[in-house]
């Protein structure tokens, strides 16, 4: 593979030069520039054209979210965003960003080489990875002269039962069953924040618990279940350790705890531990899905979506094997198809769906489950 080309846009001299000097000194990237600004790199974009960027949210004059705006519609280049702790970055991911990472403190050797390994991984998948535009909610082909994620891997078709679901987005009706369904779990990773919106926007009040991991870092996790707590008809909060999974409610795992669902009488409740990494990750998808596996069994329904890597794969197959109806996001509408393409290779998807569809095939599986039920 190619070098992958990179372009900083930051305006503080001091980490925008520590940030392409150890760009520089990977043979794995080429920083084709900098801009001291949103404005600088406005101008500078269309010429040196690079195959990613980094961007920071808060700078003088134009901001990095005005930046998106503006200049995505006609330059779609995947960015990741560089910022502090900020509720903007989620107004930034929904205006076409692909991803983030928080800033280290500089004053944290430990602290900048965890950085530097986060972003690098980043930047890596995330030259490959399609961009969603705000306006129309399309992707567009912003990365095609490099090897796409998945590009090889298999669509729609499938021997594991998968299918490619399309469907409007129209608010769901409450079912008046879930069958044996008790609790549905979601995993995702770059791209998740808008691919979980999308999902549970959709589902109406009266849901079963859903728990959420999103790959995301302390401090942004609660922001991101206020931010869901504001669009959904669900309640949403971050999880604290201990709390029920109860119907009409999401629990999200907070970032840099591993979170599981575990018995509490005749239902169930989460747990939420200072762990080490699992696949990667902390919070983790495979902690989650394990633990649906081995204490909700067939009573659960999992859900994988965009995301980079393979955590969830090995844990949804678990879950499958259980019992669980799975569901993975189809390549098409994946921001990075790639948590999605290792569990669907590893046979963990019943079905494989758009991601707009997703409520829609919830909700049959609600009234196949409810009708089974009745005949039994």
């Amino acid at each position: 593979m190619p070098k992958v080309r990179v372009m900083v846009v930051d305006d503080s001299i001091l980490f925008r030069s520590w940030l392409v000097q150890n760009l520089e000194s990977d043979s794995r990237f080429e920083v084709v520039g900098y801009a001291i600004n949103a404005i600088d790199a406005k101008n500078k974009l269309p010429r040196l054209k690079p195959d990613i960027m980094t961007l920071d949210i808060e700078m003088p004059g134009m901001t990095g979210l005005d930046f998106l705006r503006e200049v995505l519609p006609t330059n779609p280049v995947p960015i990741i965003l560089v910022s502090s702790l900020n509720v903007r970055v989620f107004d930034a991911l929904a205006a076409g960003a692909v991803d983030f990472v928080r800033k280290p403190d500089m004053n944290m050797e430990g602290g900048k080489q965890a950085f530097l390994q986060t972003l690098k991984s980043k930047l890596s998948v995330g030259a490959n990875a399609k961009v969603r535009l705000a306006s129309s909610g399309t992707f567009s082909g912003a990365a095609s002269t490099r090897k796409s994620i998945g590009a090889d891997s298999p669509g729609s078709k499938a021997g594991t039962g998968a299918s490619s679901d399309t469907g409007s987005s129209c608010p769901l009706r409450s079912p008046s069953s879930f069958g044996n369904v008790e609790l549905i779990a979601i995993g995702a990773s770059t791209g998740g924040t808008e691919a979980i919106l999308e999902v549970v926007r959709q589902f109406p009040a009266k849901m079963p618990g859903i728990v959420i991991t999103q790959h995301m870092p302390p401090g942004f996790t609660s922001m991101y279940a206020e931010r869901l707590d504001r669009i959904c008809k669900l309640k949403v909060k971050e999880a604290a350790h201990g709390d029920r999974v109860m119907p009409g409610q999401i629990l999200l795992a907070p970032g840099g705890l591993q979170m599981r669902v575990v018995k509490m009488g005749s239902g169930f409740s989460v747990s939420c531990t200072d762990e080490a990494k699992v696949s990667g990750h902390k919070p983790s998808v495979d902690v989650l899905f394990d633990s649906v596996a081995s204490n909700v069994r067939d009573r659960a329904i999992g859900i994988i979506l965009t995301g980079m890597g393979a955590d969830g794969a090995a844990g949804l197959l678990r879950m499958r094997k259980a019992g669980a109806y799975t569901i993975g996001q189809n390549r098409e509408t994946c921001v990075v198809y790639g948590m999605p393409m290792e569990a669907f290779r590893a046979g963990a998807v019943c079905t494989q769906s758009a991601l707009s569809s997703i409520p829609q095939v919830v909700m049959s599986y609600f009234a196949k489950s409810q009708a089974a039920a009745s005949h039994q």
